[in-house]
């Protein structure tokens, strides 16, 4: 990995300088951290296991039932009014628009970026975009109840863990040479950070923040709109420009837990950059799926909850290396 000059430094954290540097205190590690370290190798794992655990646990999935269930029964009602009297105005939409306009949307009548298609495009299309807008009408009725299920399989998932707040420690730094991270309070990443797609900068001004919220309130939907018409790949691509976004914001609650600074949470996702940019592509692509998005929206906190739990088991282990009060690795590899 190309050392980062000092006076240079991405204004994006996560921005690709080409390499592999292996993780620090990865190999070697006691057999009580081997099962965290195997899963840490590779973090969308925990999106898989965050949707499992809210599926078995009734003490995950019967809360956050309780609190959505009317708001979804309503928003259900209204959704399926929706679909059923605009099915056919939507397909003729499709028709005219989509279908007719094969070099911007990729479409037309037998076959999706000229791969031949064994069923009716037109209506799958009308399908897509109406399981997309269903979604949108059960989220506005859910919306504040759906938040505080989130928060809640969160904290639920933490305690059922079986730590308490002092578990959560200050942060360590885990590498001999860190990278440096530049404070940038204007440029790209500002806007990334907001409603483009949640990839937020290295320092979190008032205003960054402002942004973020709204985000999470769907302003980034807004500007998303567009790829709703391209059918598939549409919710990759979506996926991918709110990756490293989505990540940190699953992830504010581990920061707060052991009170980092802007400075330090910069510098923990720039030395684990691509691993976040790999759970926050896999939670965003889950939370973009029609309907079944709205179930990753609250067991991707529970995934969150876990790989948190996994990271902070490793801070523990490179502080008691650090203060000699367990074995390390001697040669510890660097950030260049």
């Amino acid at each position: 990995m190309s050392v980062v000059p000092a006076e240079k430094a991405a204004v994006v954290p996560g921005a690709y300088s080409g390499g592999d540097t292996p993780t620090p205190y990865t190999e070697d590690v006691p057999s009580n951290l081997r099962r965290a370290t195997s899963r840490l190798q590779f973090p969308p794992s925990y999106v898989v296991v965050g949707f499992y655990r809210l599926v078995t646990d009734r003490n995950l999935y019967v809360p956050a039932w309780q609190k959505c269930k009317h708001g979804f029964v309503r928003g259900a009602t209204v959704a399926i009014v929706w679909g059923v009297g605009s099915f056919k105005i939507q397909r003729k939409f499709v028709e005219i628009f989509l279908i007719k306009s094969p070099r911007v949307t990729g479409l037309s009548r037998d076959a999706l970026f000229g791969i031949p298609m064994p069923f009716d495009l037109p209506t799958y299309a009308t399908l897509f975009f109406l399981s997309t807008q269903v979604s949108t009408v059960i989220y506005f009725f859910l919306s504040r109840n759906i938040r505080i299920a989130r928060e809640r399989a969160y904290d639920q998932t933490i305690a059922s863990r079986g730590k308490g707040a002092d578990w959560w420690r200050p942060y360590v730094e885990e590498w001999d040479n860190p990278p440096h991270v530049e404070n940038t309070r204007w440029g790209l990443g500002l806007f990334m950070s907001g409603a483009a797609g949640r990839i937020v900068t290295k320092r979190e001004s008032q205003y960054s923040r402002v942004l973020s919220k709204a985000d999470h309130m769907g302003a980034s939907s807004v500007l998303m709109i567009p790829l709703n018409f391209v059918p598939f790949a549409g919710i990759f691509i979506a996926a991918w420009f709110k990756a490293l976004g989505t990540a940190r914001y699953l992830h504010q609650p581990y920061f707060k837990a052991k009170t980092m600074n802007t400075e330090q949470v910069s510098t923990f996702i720039e030395e684990r950059k691509w691993d976040y940019r790999a759970f926050g592509f896999a939670a965003a692509l889950a939370e973009r799926l029609p309907l079944i998005g709205l179930v990753f929206s609250i067991s991707n906190r529970i995934g969150a909850a876990m790989w948190a739990h996994d990271l902070e088991k490793r801070q523990h282990y490179v502080a008691a290396v650090k203060a000699g009060l367990a074995p390390g690795i001697e040669h510890r590899p660097k950030f260049e």
